[in-house]
Order: C-alpha cells, then structure tokens, then sequence
C-alpha cells in the first residue's frame, strides 16, 4: 500500500488496475484511498471472484471496468480501452489530480453545480447549520451527503431523516427518543436520531413537514445544544451539524402560520438553491453515463451503450421530474434493451421531443398554431396521437385548427 501510495504522489497516472484479493492488503482499501485522493483516476478492478453485489458496491467509487478471471490479452486490452474512453481530454493534468466531472455524490461540471460545490468546499469543515432548498429530485440529499463525506467528520455518523415520511405522531419520539413508559407502547429506553448523530450530521428532509411541536423543540435544541427524551425532563448534550432541506416555500409557510420564523432564521445560516436539471443540461451527458453503467451491471452485467439520437432527445428535455425522472428512464430504457438504448426504449413523451430551427418571432397564437401544424406533420396527420403528445383533448386540437388564422 505504502508503495502504491509514493507511486501516485510522484509519477503521472492515469488508470488503476487492481486485482481484489491480494496478499496483506484488500483491493477494495486501495479502491477506496485511490477514490478518496485521486477522483479522477480510471479504475478498473480485476477479480476471480465475480459477483453483481461487488459490481455495485464498486459503482460508487467510481469503478468503470470489472473484468472477470480467466481473461484473454484480448479483453484485457479492450477493458482498457473502454476505461480510457471515461478520461476527460478536455482536462490537462493528470488522473492524481481532481477530476471536475465529480464532487462527492454529484455529478457535474456546470456553472450552476460548481456554484454549490464553492458553497460546500466553505462549509464542509464546520458545524454550521445549512439548509438546502430545490425541486423534488434535484439531489437535496446527494448535497448533503457531500458535505458531511468530504469534510472533516466524515467519519462520523451520517443519519437521514425524511420529516415527510414519519407519521406526525411519531416524529418526535423518533427525533428526541423517548423514555420507558413514556407513552403505550414506550417498553424500553430508546435513542432517538439526534442521539444517534451525535458527533456528525443530521439531515432533516422535508423539514416543512414537522409539526409546530416538533418545530419548537427543533428550535429549542439549535439554541441549547441539547435535547430531552419524550416523557423525560433530563436534558442531554449534543454536538453534531443540522443540514435541513425542503422543496416547499419555507418564506410563504412562514406568512401561512405554518412554519415557525425563529426556526426558520436558525436552520439557514448557510443556504444552498440545488438547481433543476433544465438549468444544467449540460450535466446530462455524465448523468446518462453513471446510470448506463450502474443499471448496465445490476440488470445485464455488462456495459450498455446509448444511440446518439437518444443522447440529443435527453438534452431537449426540459425533466419536471429532474435527476430522479432522469435515472427511473434510464433504469428502464436499460431494462427493455439488450446492448444498446434507441428511441425504442424511451418513454413516449419523450419519443417525440422536437427541436425546431429558429424562426422569426410571432405572436403567441399564431405560434401555437405553427407548433400544433408542425407536431401533426411529425404525426403523419394522426390527430389522437398529436393530441396525446399536446396533452389536450382531440376536440381542443380541432377547436384550435379550426380558428381563424388572424396573421395580418
């Protein structure tokens, strides 16, 4: 290990080659030290012992090839050819320098997740509270998750919370924890997920969720520093990080009576906006490629390749759903596939994304009536299947054809 680790400081390298089972050191730790230093190093992992769950277990490293004993010279060489094909060309430096595609979890190079990643490089070494606010889907989580791991407690426990999907009877009892006798059903002493974070980072997702009571005594342990049990009047101390997350209007609840003001001040000392994917399309190309590989080896336990023609539709789309529309199409268009995905394999609003040329500017009727005239063509003149795809009923779609046309 110590050899493998003076190599990598002094000599430009740009893939790692390693077997898992090797004499006085696991593969996997050199896996994990070449992931942590050097995220932009191309690892392939060679193994006589192959298994999907290694595949995946190795996926989050950043694993891009998985070669399986006895192999031939031949696939040897084409392993590596498929793992150079990952390495950026773009990017001067060497792999042993960091890679710009890859932040933790995140994947991306856009203005708009660098702007979050500065963010994150600020706060990943210290207890401040954060609050994390995007659309549903974005990568709240994934955002929080590089804060703790790429910082300093990273070593501590990283306990997830979803507020939305504790019933609000419960939460705070799974919160606090709670003392036997505390209520029907309270048998023993428990713990709750402050308790259980204590030393790292807690992470409340959906904190619009919480009820008023939680609220209050949310606020209560960010001022103190402590918690106490349900049904318990022993304060105990805490030390750990709050990140809170939400794709509800905090600020609008706050107007509502919903949400407590004092609360809100305490949990957005840093505040971090994830951007929608429509805002980082330039992101999606990577995306496409971390999900190909990840279901590629769960579902074919093999690479699956993408159709350019799919590549330039996903780019178009403008993903309501965000990141996790994204990875539930690409799972699928990897299930209905057998080496490659086409068109085929893509849901059928998304089959027909169109691009259009730039024309000049008209009005806003008038458009609407090109677009429908242009989205009918593309139907071959099928009136049901352009109104499926405008997502009007057929007798809108004959409605709008049949006005007149007031251009002039």
């Amino acid at each position: 290990m110590k050899e493998a680790v003076t190599i990598l400081k002094d000599t430009k390298i740009d893939l790692l080659i390693t077997d898992l089972k090797m004499p006085k050191i696991d593969g996997s730790e050199l896996i994990k030290f070449v992931t942590e230093h050097y995220p932009r190093m191309q690892k392939l992992v060679i193994t006589g012992y192959p298994s999907i769950q290694d595949s995946l277990a190795f996926i989050k490293s950043g694993v891009v090839e998985y070669l399986t004993k006895p192999f031939t010279k031949g696939e040897l060489e084409a392993a590596v050819t498929r793992a150079f094909k990952h390495i950026d060309k773009k990017t001067p430096g060497k792999s042993n320098e960091k890679y710009q595609d890859t932040y933790g979890d995140i994947i991306g190079s856009s203005e708009k997740i660098n702007e979050v990643i500065q963010i994150i490089e600020r706060v990943k070494n210290n207890r401040a509270t954060i609050f994390i606010q995007g659309e549903s889907g974005t990568g709240k989580e994934l955002v929080a998750r590089s804060i703790h791991y790429q910082g300093k407690f990273s070593r501590a426990p990283f306990i997830a919370v979803n507020c939305g999907g504790i019933p609000e009877t419960l939460l705070e009892a799974e919160l606090f924890g709670y003392v036997k006798g505390a209520f029907t059903g309270a048998d023993t002493n428990r713990t709750g997920f402050f308790q259980a974070a204590n030393g790292g980072t807690l992470f409340l997702d959906e904190i619009g969720n919480a009820s008023m009571v939680v609220q209050s005594r949310l606020l209560r342990a960010l001022q103190e520093k402590e918690v106490v049990r349900v049904g318990s009047q022993k304060p105990e101390k805490i030390d750990l990080r709050i990140i809170a997350a939400t794709n509800s209007d905090l600020r609008e609840m706050i107007k509502k009576g919903t949400f407590r003001e004092d609360l809100f001040y305490r949990l957005t000392v840093v505040e971090i906006m994830v951007p929608p994917l429509r805002e980082r399309k330039e992101d999606i190309p990577k995306l496409v490629e971390k999900f190909l590989f990840k279901y590629g080896i769960e579902y074919k336990d093999r690479f699956i390749q993408l159709e350019p023609k799919v590549l330039d539709i996903l780019k178009r789309y403008n993903w309501p759903g965000n990141i996790r529309e994204l990875e539930n199409v690409m799972q699928r268009a990897v299930i209905m596939s057998d080496k490659t995905v086409t068109v085929a394999q893509l849901p059928e609003n998304l089959k027909y994304t169109i691009d259009f040329p730039d024309e000049a500017i008209v009005p806003l009727k008038e458009m609407e009536r090109i677009y429908i005239e242009k989205v009918l063509r593309v139907m071959d003149n099928n009136k049901t299947k352009a109104a499926e795809i405008l997502q009007i009923t057929r007798k809108t779609l004959r409605e709008k054809l049949n006005k007149p046309n007031s251009n002039g």
